[in-house]
This record gives structure tokens, C-alpha cells and sequence, in this order.
């Protein structure tokens, strides 16, 4: 058994390595969506005044389901074009890589949304919408990091980026610094900032490399 197992092993290491520039083109279109609907979801929740920590849960819950599902139809549509299989041996390495963080951030989501909350009291804005969205960024940075084992070196950069931001948020947040935009300001700008304008700033600095690539 063990020998098969290396032989795979060696085997799914090759054909990441071989695919690395098809999933580097695939990524500039999937970054660019997400980065356009994190912005515009951001806006349209500020501008429905989507404060309610329920309701703020249950927003970008749905929101984040959007997403996944707009990545899930962008990459199908990138391998088909490349005449690539969809879900081979690479991409269910990938997508186990990636499962446990997310997996984590959703059932917290959930169980905030929809339980009685925490011990001592109902979901209060200042736990919902400001420290909830650092832990989902932090976990979302650690998915792309382990992502990037398995891809372009830059989305372990890039992974590494946005847990740095969630802990530098949360410590100019624990000493007061953001008490002038109050829960419902924070909650809805750092998620517009983080997956909406981050994501777009790095899709697009792939799309012109990736372009650059392909002149040389």
C-alpha cells in the first residue's frame, strides 16, 4: 500500500506543479468576481442599514454562499476551456486543504445566527459585528494559505496578508481606536475592505501578470 501511495503522492505533486499557470488564470477571474461582490455588498448593506446582528450574520452568510458558488462556476468554466477534468485528484487536495477553516467559520456563523448566543446574553453587535468578521477573515487567510501550498507562492502571501489585518484590527479595536465608527460601520467596511477591495486589487494585479506572461 504504501509504495501506491507514494507513487499518487508524486504523481498529484506533478500535475500541480504542471497546472500551476491554469490555476493562476483561473484565479484573477474568480478574485475579480469576489472582490466586485464584497464591495457592492458592502455598500448595499450600509446603505440598507443591515445592522442587526442577526440580520448581519445571516447578510454575509448568504453573501459568502454567492461567492463560493460564483468561484465554483468560474474554475468549471476555466478547466472545461482548458480541457482540464474538474474535480481531479489536485483539486480534491485543494478543496481538503481548504475545508476545516471553512467549515469552522460557517458552523460559527450558524450557531451565532441562529442560537440564543452567548453564555450571559443574546449576540451583541460589538461580538457580531466586530469581532466576528476578524475571525472570519483570519480564517479565510488561513484557507488561502493552505491553498497556496498547492498553488502560485502568492496566495500564501496573500493568506498571511489577511491574518495580519484581521490581528491589526482587532488590537487597534480592543484599545478603542474604531469606537468612532460603532459595530455597524466596522462590521460592514472591513468586510467590503478585506473581500471586496483586497480580492479585487489582487485580481487584477494577476490578470496584468498573467497577461505579461503570456507577451513574454
Amino acid at each position: 500500500m504504501e509504495p501506491d501511495w507514494a507513487a499518487e503522492h508524486l504523481q498529484v505533486i506533478r500535475t500541480l506543479m504542471e497546472r500551476s499557470a491554469v490555476y493562476r488564470r483561473a484565479l484573477a477571474p474568480v478574485m475579480t468576481a469576489n472582490g466586485v461582490l464584497g464591495t457592492l455588498a458592502a455598500a448595499a448593506g450600509l446603505t440598507a442599514r443591515v445592522e442587526g446582528p442577526r440580520a448581519f450574520i445571516g447578510y454575509w452568510m448568504a453573501v459568502a454562499l454567492a461567492g463560493v458558488a460564483g468561484s465554483f462556476l468560474l474554475a468549471r468554466r476555466q478547466a472545461l476551456k482548458d480541457a482540464e477534468p474538474f474535480w481531479s485528484p489536485p483539486t480534491r487536495r485543494v478543496a481538503q486543504a481548504l475545508l476545516p477553516p471553512l467549515f469552522f467559520g460557517f458552523v460559527l456563523g450558524l450557531l451565532l445566527g441562529l442560537g440564543q448566543g452567548i453564555p450571559g446574553g443574546a449576540p451583541g453587535a460589538a461580538l457580531c459585528l466586530f469581532w466576528l468578521p476578524l475571525v472570519w477573515i483570519a480564517l479565510y487567510g488561513c484557507c488561502l494559505h493552505a491553498a497556496g501550498s498547492f498553488m502560485p507562492r502568492g496566495m500564501k502571501v496573500f493568506g498571511w496578508a489577511l491574518v495580519l489585518a484581521s490581528s491589526i484590527f482587532g488590537a487597534l479595536g480592543a484599545f478603542g481606536l474604531f469606537d468612532w465608527a460603532g459595530p455597524f460601520l466596522f462590521g460592514h467596511g472591513v468586510m467590503g475592505l478585506v473581500f471586496g477591495l483586497a480580492h479585487l486589487a489582487y485580481g487584477i494585479y494577476l490578470y496584468f501578470t498573467e497577461r505579461r506572461g503570456n507577451e513574454a
